[in-house]
């Protein structure tokens, strides 16, 4: 098993910025792994993806403002989010694909004020 710990979520105001970090338990080096969000009253969505070498996939409502990264020295992931709308608002979540079997972690708020 691995555990997926998010954190970096909090309070910012519209057009402000943070950075979200996924912290695995296990080894995340040959593993793809994502960003998802969930709005109050909304489904689960993505937001970002990136594989084991690092190619990049994102949502059309955040590309250009979001950066996904990894370090596998660390074992953590990354979400840089810039230029915050107050759609933006959701728990964030992050999964991975390990040994074949998809993990998620507790998920993060995150709040943009208008």
């Amino acid at each position: 098993q691995v555990q997926l710990v998010e954190s970096g979520g909090g309070l910012v105001q519209a057009g402000g910025s943070l950075r979200l970090s996924c912290a695995a338990s296990r080894s995340i080096f040959s593993s793809a792994m994502g960003w998802y969000r969930q709005a109050p009253g909304k489904e689960r969505e993505l937001v970002s993806t990136i594989t084991s070498d690092a190619s990049t996939n994102y949502a059309d409502s955040v590309k250009g403002r979001f950066t996904i990264s990894r370090d596998n020295a660390k074992n953590t992931m990354y979400l840089q989010m810039n230029s915050l709308k107050p759609e933006d608002t959701a728990v964030y979540f992050c999964n991975i694909l390990w040994l074949g079997r998809l993990y998620w972690g507790q998920g993060t708020q995150v709040t943009v004020s208008s």
